[in-house]
């Protein structure tokens, strides 16, 4: 007798005549063996094709579940003045249809009560989409289905600061901001600054970066490990506080950039920095983009590691100058500015040299560095609020109801000039106007295009025009805003069917029921026809 026979006999005629009505079957050779979980769900295979599943099947009746879940103690909302904020903000450019709008806010306090919705939630299977401080721009946190809200930005509490080990742990809901009044004592930082609002969680979740990064990193290079819920209520530890470790799969990794779609953070250990001892900025201005990235190439090449490194094309800098941000308005010429610390003035003054050095070689029109500290706060401030600069002079000179669609495209450096000069080609050729404000150290800009009501569309063709460039040239879609529901297709066309199937497969491994933020990143119904 052959040994699959052998195999196969006591399943045959043990438990697969029941189990097949249960959970499905695939033919073995000239034997039906069940499986669990089924076929549909979890292909015998190494990636997960969108055609191979079915729709998923949510819950229609979620009101009558919501008393349970008060009844644990836990906080559910459900006005409209609620719903509304967390279903878009200011930057949102598709905003949920009406069918998609979430029906519940849910408020947890602790891991154990994510933990308890979500068993709920995924025994009835509602849609769940985490959510905390609300100001991702890609749709990472629109809904896309009639489910709930679980917002976790009551767990707000800064739980152990190890000053000596240079980590904190952190409640997901913690601003950085805040985080980082709670080091000032200490001498220390966090790293990553992304927007003023952004939350431990969100900026996790999509591997939030900042105008810091060029030194500390994004999120992927800073947090340490996480706890989280998985889709069935599952508390899991990635890993414990050592920087280095070889014990098992990545799985820290594998949470940061996943947007919700793998399980909820609930906390996090993340690295924090002592302060520089010395720091100032320095504004340098270039006749052309290609001058200020040749100077940012020859920076690095030179091992001086600047805070950050900004650069600001001519429409930024001639915002600055319409709002006054400055006290005496600057040249309107790309503009990069520059971070620089150190553990003395020394240091500080000898990066400075060298950085003089460099720029004049490549035909800077002005360098101006910060002699005290309110001039450096001046000279930063002026890069610190490009938001508002750009915003102000829109809406005054555009239109009172203008619209912005900021992109957020990273290239490898060497690849920058070159593709934001096509770009700038191209605004001058369209009936829009943009601003670029680039984090030049790590080939990572937003090119902000201006409409009106009536344009959406050309806009978007835009848009879509400028992240397809952005690829072609080895670069990617999104550099730290994340995929949401807004960019699946660049994901696709970044990385590949293959890639995105094996994602998919993770994906199913985990939350079978598919109800972790539905329809983010990637496709998960194969009737999805992308009209969130």
């Amino acid at each position: 007798m052959s040994w699959r026979r052998l195999s196969l006999k006591p399943i045959l005629f043990g438990f697969a005549s029941t189990a097949v009505v249960s959970y499905g079957a695939y033919k073995y050779g000239q034997y039906k063996v069940s499986t669990n979980p089924p076929l549909d769900l979890f292909p015998n295979s190494s990636t997960t094709k969108l055609k191979s599943l079915d729709s998923p099947r949510y819950c229609t009746n979620i009101s009558s579940i919501m008393p349970e879940i008060v009844d644990l103690g836990i906080e559910v909302l459900s006005s409209k003045p609620v719903i509304d904020h967390h279903t878009s903000n200011e930057f949102t450019t598709h905003k949920p249809l009406k069918e998609e709008v979430p029906q519940y806010v849910i408020y947890p306090t602790s891991t154990e009560q994510v933990s308890q919705v979500l068993k709920i939630c995924n025994r009835e299977r509602i849609p769940v989409v985490p959510f905390s401080g609300g100001t991702s721009i890609e749709g990472n946190f629109h809904s896309t289905r009639h489910g709930v809200v679980v917002d976790t930005s009551k767990m707000n509490k800064v739980l152990a600061i190890n000053d000596n080990d240079l980590d904190v742990v952190v409640q997901c809901g913690v601003n950085w901001q805040k985080l980082n009044e709670d080091l000032e004592p200490y001498g220390l930082m966090f790293g990553t600054d992304c927007g003023p609002s952004g939350l431990i969680s969100g900026m996790i979740a999509t591997n939030a970066s900042g105008i810091n990064a060029s030194r500390y990193g994004a999120m992927s290079a800073n947090v340490i490990s996480v706890t989280a819920v998985l889709a069935d209520g599952t508390v899991v530890k990635t890993r414990r506080r050592p920087r280095k470790t070889s014990a098992g799969y990545n799985l820290t990794s594998l949470f940061v950039g996943s947007e919700g779609t793998l399980g909820i953070v609930t906390e996090a250990v993340v690295k924090v920095y002592p302060k520089p001892k010395s720091e100032t900025v320095v504004v340098v201005q270039f006749p052309s983009i290609s001058h200020a990235t040749n100077t940012v190439a020859q920076v690095f090449r030179s091992g001086i590691q600047p805070s950050a490194i900004e650069l600001l094309d001519a429409n930024m800098i001639h915002c600055l100058n319409y709002g006054e941000y400055t006290s005496k308005p600057m040249l309107e010429a790309p503009t990069i500015f520059f971070k620089l610390g150190g553990i003395n003035d020394t240091v500080v003054k000898e990066s400075v040299k060298v950085l003089q050095s460099i720029t004049k070689e490549n035909d800077a029109s002005n360098f101006k560095f910060a002699k005290n500290k309110q001039e450096q706060e001046e000279l930063f401030s002026a890069r610190k609020n490009a938001l508002y600069a750009m915003t102000n002079w829109s809406r005054s000179e555009i239109d009172e109801d203008v619209k912005m669609w900021p992109t957020d495209i990273a290239v490898p450096l060497s690849q920058l000039s070159h593709v934001l000069t096509i770009i700038n080609s191209w605004i001058k050729d369209s009936p829009f106007q943009s601003t670029i404000v680039a984090h030049a150290g790590d080939g990572n800009f937003h090119a902000s295009i201006f409409y009106r009501d009536g344009q959406d569309d050309e806009a978007e063709k835009m848009v879509n025009k400028m992240v397809e460039l952005g690829i072609a040239n080895d670069g990617t879609a999104t550099g730290e805003h994340g995929i949401g529901n807004s960019k699946r297709y660049f994901l696709q066309l970044e990385l590949g069917e293959n890639t995105i199937d094996m994602m998919r497969k993770i994906k199913m491994a985990l939350d079978p029921n598919r109800i972790l933020n539905p329809d983010k990143v990637f496709k998960i119904d194969p009737n999805d026809r992308g009209k969130h």
